[in-house]
């Protein structure tokens, strides 16, 4: 009873319902091109919704840099990964910022907070100060980039906080997924790297629940579609 109530709500809502519509589609067209595409598209978001999938997309971006046990740098930069405009941080930027502050912690090195008004009211790096400011960091060790609006222009304008600061050689804190695309967009504006990815985002373990659709299967599956899009933006 309890699967038979799991199963029913997953396919009752987005986007076990789209599954559902698209396949009840697919059966009642008589078109055999409708009925192609109908199946298709329910095949698609039935696929990139389950966790076995997502993380098939995930792997090649998640491996590409291992977490250092040693990072040696001249400041730690973290990415901003998206704010609410209530002011609150997203997910993505949460635990970027908590990985930042550890190793903050560890170091003892300033922190370049990257990330302006993209789509909230406020800059992401004013609110990712704010927390570091609560949570107890000295506020002459955090400097913000509050201009940049994507990852080329969070590489731009930390490069000039870092010429400044008599910064070379950068933590680089992001998302494992992002990981790539940062360390291009980093190293095209002349800065020494050490990739120090977080927010991790595969299972790797697999029950019978993991072949059912979800909701936040299918946001991360997106991630990281879009982010294989921007990696040929900047392999240009």
């Amino acid at each position: 009873m309890f699967f038979l109530k799991k199963l029913i709500t997953y396919f009752i809502l987005p986007p076990g319902l789209l599954v559902v519509a698209f396949a009840l589609l697919g059966i009642l067209t008589k078109r055999k091109l409708a009925k192609l595409i109908a199946f298709s598209f329910a095949l698609f978001v039935y696929l990139l919704s389950i966790e076995p999938i997502k993380d098939v997309l995930y792997k090649p971006l998640e491996e590409a840099y291992p977490v250092p046990s040693k990072p040696e740098g001249d400041a730690i930069v973290i990415l901003g990964g998206g704010a609410y405009n209530t002011g609150i941080l997203k997910e993505d930027s949460t635990k970027r910022l908590l990985t930042g502050f550890v190793l903050h912690k560890q170091t003892d090195l300033p922190i370049i907070l990257s990330g302006g008004a993209s789509i909230s009211a406020l800059p992401e790096a004013e609110i990712m100060k704010g927390l570091l400011l609560t949570l107890g960091v000295d506020k002459s060790k955090i400097y913000m980039d509050v201009n940049s609006r994507d990852t080329g222009e969070n590489a731009q304008e930390v490069k000039k906080l870092c010429e400044r600061l008599g910064c070379k050689k950068i933590i680089l804190v992001s998302s494992a997924y992002h990981m790539r695309r940062a360390v291009l967009a980093f190293q095209k504006v002349g800065l020494e790297v050490v990739p120090y990815p977080t927010d991790f985002k595969r299972d790797m373990k697999y029950n019978l629940y993991s072949l059912l659709p979800k909701m936040g299967v299918l946001a991360d599956s997106y991630k990281a579609l879009r982010e294989y899009l921007g990696l040929v933006w900047y392999s240009l």
